[in-house]
Formats: C-alpha cells, sequence, structure tokens
C-alpha cells in the first residue's frame, strides 16, 4: 500500500528541501525524495564549495599583501590540499545541519530516484509514494556543446575542477559567464594561467554593461586573458596537453592549457522522471510552469532550476515557498522583479533590477549616478577601493530601478538595493536612512545622493 502524504517533493535542493521545511511549518505531512546529499547542486557542487575556495583566495592574498598593513608574515605559500578539504568541511557541515532540520520536521526522506507513475504518485527504489500534492524539484547538470574533442581526458565541468587534486597549471574555459568567470579568478589566484573564451561580444553577460567592461579591464590586469566574440570549434590533443581552437574577427586562434573547463550555462534535469508518461508539458527542455508555479496537472508543481528561467538557489527556495502556498490553499505567485544576482570574482559584483540597457530598451527616462568606493573612508581602511556602487532611478520620481555593484563586499551590499526595490522605493529613501560610518553601506547612500543634490564626499569635476 503506497504511503500517503500532503506534499510529495522530488530533489533535495534548495528548492526541494526549502519547500519541504516550509510545508512543515504550516503543518503538511512531508515527504522528500533525494537520490543524492541533500542541498543540491548548490550546496555540494555550486555555491557553497566554490565560495569556500573563494574564501581561502581571499586569505591568500590578504597575507601576501599584509605587509602593506604593517603585518610582516615571512613567506606565503599554498597548501592546495588544504584549501580542498576545508572546502569539503564547509560542505559536509552544511549537509549535515540541513539533515537535521528535516529531521527535526518530521520529514519523510525517501533516498532513492523518484519516478512518477502518475500525477500524484510515484516509485522510489520501488516502494509508491504518493501524495495530494507533488513538487518537482529536480535541478540542472552542466550543459554540454555539440564541440569534437569533449570527452578527451582533462576536459572537465565544473563538478569535476571543484575535485582537482592539485591546480593545474593552465586552464582554458570555455564560457564567460558567471560560473566561468568566477572559476577564472579562483585559479588565476593560485597561480594557475587561464584563459576565457566567450562566445558573446562581453563577458559576464547578465551584468550591466558599464560594470562587465569596467570588470575585463580589472581581469586582464590580473592577468586573466579573454577572448570575446569567439566561437569554440573543438578540442584537440597537443604536445603532452590539450588546445581549445577557436574562431575570432581577425582569424583561427588557440589556446593550450592543461585542463580545460566547459562553463557554457546548465539544463534542467528532467532524466527518468517519467513526464513523457504522465503528460507534463514541457517549455523545451524545462518543464512549463506558471506564475503560481502551477504544472498543467492540477495538483503537480514545479520549481527551480528545472523550469529553466533564473537559474539561483534563493530563486529556487523562493518559487518553492509560492509552490507550497498554492498547494496547501494559501493563493500566492511570484514576482520576478526584484531579484539578487550576486557574482562571486574578484572584486566581487552584484546587481539588483534592470540594468541600464534594458531601461533604456524600454524608453524610461532615467537617471544614473555612481559612487567609487576610492573615495570611501571604509574602502580606504579596508585597502580595497577598486570598483563602484551604480544607481539607475527614474528620472522624476527617483523611484529605484535598478543597482549594480563592483567592489568590496558587493554581494553582501545588494541586499539594501533589493529591500529598496522590493517596497518601491527611491533614491531619497536610501539617502535620507541613516547609515553607520565608517561602513561599506556608506556607498550606497553616496550613490543615492548622486541622484539628488549630489554626493557628499565626491568632487564634482
Amino acid at each position: 500500500m503506497a504511503a500517503e502524504y500532503d506534499i510529495v517533493i522530488v530533489g533535495g535542493g534548495p528548492g526541494g528541501y526549502v519547500s519541504a521545511i516550509r510545508a512543515s511549518q504550516l503543518g503538511a505531512k512531508v515527504a522528500l525524495v533525494e537520490k543524492d546529499r541533500l542541498g543540491g547542486t548548490c550546496l555540494n557542487r555550486g555555491c557553497i564549495p566554490t565560495k569556500a575556495l573563494v574564501r581561502s583566495v581571499e586569505a591568500l592574498q590578504e597575507a601576501k599583501k599584509a605587509h602593506e598593513f604593517g603585518v610582516e608574515t615571512g613567506e606565503v605559500s599554498l597548501n592546495f590540499p588544504q584549501v580542498m578539504a576545508r572546502k569539503q568541511q564547509v560542505v559536509d557541515s552544511l549537509v549535515t545541519g540541513i539533515e537535521q532540520l528535516v529531521a527535526g520536521r518530521k520529514i519523510e526522506l525517501y533516498k532513492g530516484t523518484g519516478r512518477l507513475t502518475s500525477p500524484r504518485s510515484l516509485t522510489v527504489n520501488g516502494q509508491e509514494v504518493s501524495g495530494r500534492n507533488v513538487i518537482l524539484a529536480t535541478g540542472s547538470v552542466p550543459a554540454r556543446i555539440p564541440i569534437p574533442g569533449l570527452d578527451l581526458p582533462g576536459v572537465v565541468t565544473s563538478d569535476e575542477l571543484l575535485e582537482v587534486k592539485e591546480v593545474p597549471e593552465s586552464l582554458a574555459i570555455i564560457g564567460g559567464g558567471i560560473i566561468g568567470m568566477e572559476f577564472a579568478c579562483i585559479f588565476r589566484a593560485l597561480g594557475c594561467q587561464v584563459t576565457v573564451i566567450e562566445m558573446l561580444p562581453m563577458i559576464l553577460p547578465p551584468v550591466d554593461e558599464e560594470i562587465a567592461r569596467r570588470f575585463t579591464q580589472m581581469a586582464r590586469q590580473q592577468g586573466i586573458q579573454i577572448h570575446t566574440g569567439a566561437t569554440v570549434t573543438q578540442v584537440r590533443e597537443w604536445e603532452g596537453m590539450l588546445e581549445v581552437v577557436f574562431n575570432t574577427a581577425q582569424g583561427e586562434m588557440t589556446a593550450p592549457a592543461e585542463m580545460v573547463l566547459v562553463s557554457v550555462g546548465r539544463t534542467p534535469y528532467t532524466q527518468g522522471l517519467g513526464l513523457e508518461e504522465t503528460g507534463i508539458a514541457m517549455n523545451r527542455r524545462a518543464i512549463a510552469a506558471n506564475e503560481a508555479m502551477e504544472t498543467n496537472l492540477e495538483g503537480v508543481y514545479a520549481i527551480g532550476d528545472v523550469i529553466g528561467g533564473i537559474m539561483l538557489a534563493h530563486v529556487a527556495s523562493y518559487e518553492g515557498e509560492v509552490a507550497v502556498d498554492n498547494a496547501l490553499g494559501h493563493r500566492r505567485t511570484v514576482d520576478y522583479g526584484v531579484v539578487p544576482n550576486c557574482v562571486f570574482t574578484s572584486p566581487e559584483i552584484a546587481a539588483v533590477g534592470m540594468t541600464e540597457k534594458e531601461i533604456k530598451d524600454k524608453d524610461i527616462p532615467y537617471k544614473v549616478s555612481r559612487f567609487p568606493f576610492s573615495a570611501l573612508g571604509r574602502a580606504q581602511v579596508l585597502g580595497e577601493t577598486v570598483g563602484l556602487v551604480k544607481t539607475i532611478c527614474q528620472e522624476g520620481t527617483g523611484k529605484v530601478l535598478g543597482v549594480h555593484i563592483m567592489g568590496p563586499r558587493a554581494t553582501d551590499l545588494i541586499a539594501e538595493g533589493a529591500a529598496v526595490m522590493h517596497h518601491s522605493g527611491t533614491a531619497r529613501d536610501i539617502a535620507h536612512t541613516i547609515h553607520a560610518h565608517p561602513t561599506l553601506p556608506e556607498a550606497m547612500m553616496e550613490a543615492a545622493l548622486g541622484q539628488l543634490e549630489g554626493s557628499i564626499h565626491l568632487r564634482r569635476m
């Protein structure tokens, strides 16, 4: 006899386990199906392990420039096995924490692959599980492209690169998006020669063009070779290494490397889920879902990377909460107007709202104000003065349309922009909020003042 639940959730990533906890909080009887470890790609092979590496890189760079702060450390060296061990320790600790949260909420965990046998029932390792509602949250996998040579030894995805035992001498990265550029900064700081090959005219396509251009200059100054407008034609063996062959406006070029990272985005994972048999509507490779996260089948919801759209962990969690609320009778729809986006490069980049180009394309009258970290006291104290806060507001009303930051702790600072935009706030709302001194968030206040009478600590030219 099948075990029956109020909600059955397939996938234990940031969409799935958050959905399970939310449903339990609302009094539902919940089953969670996961074939691997809880936490999904984000925790086990994505957000968390890469940020653990970023922190190790930050510590290395801080140690190397400690003499600038009057601290003599002697020769600084890298213990890469310890870097990777710490990365795994952080991941394991967080996985354990999620396991305890799930167990503490009396959520029934099924270990295995779930396959739908009807709209509201599925099998897990031969056991039948059914629910009044089902939420599909199976995530995504690294995308592959049809290029000869991608099956050669040494050609890897982000999953394999996170498990390397030593730093390669050289790394070629196919794809200059967020994942590709984060790895480029990490491995360049670890002493690796890095080449990035991007098909589009600019790297970091989701990022505001001004910020992306500024970052490209800085990345090149760090020694990262960047080729844009480049189409990869093949990867081949070359003198005991690998070689990426690509076409540019200047003709054919090559990039030799010990390892090649294929980082061209991610694709929804639906393998073995039984979607065809149950008749779930698809949007190409993604499951089609409406603004309430409902599929075309009553009682079946889909969230996170498996529906395509904005493939971010915090978006999956948000969609999961919306799906649960709807499944339990609390009508709610998603609003993607205020989604913070963070890039853990060096320096960090973060944004919320529209880019300047998007605003211009919509013919919205706007005003841009900027404040450089070089004019900020706290940034001077930290020795991190590269970058700026860029605020874009609607002309006349001052309503904040977009905030774009590059610089120290940009990924933390963006929360203020998101909060203000969530409440349809204005530049005046930010500017008239007392910001503690000396702190990095003062840059937000100064940029907002630039929308009004002008920044206090920036001399007008």
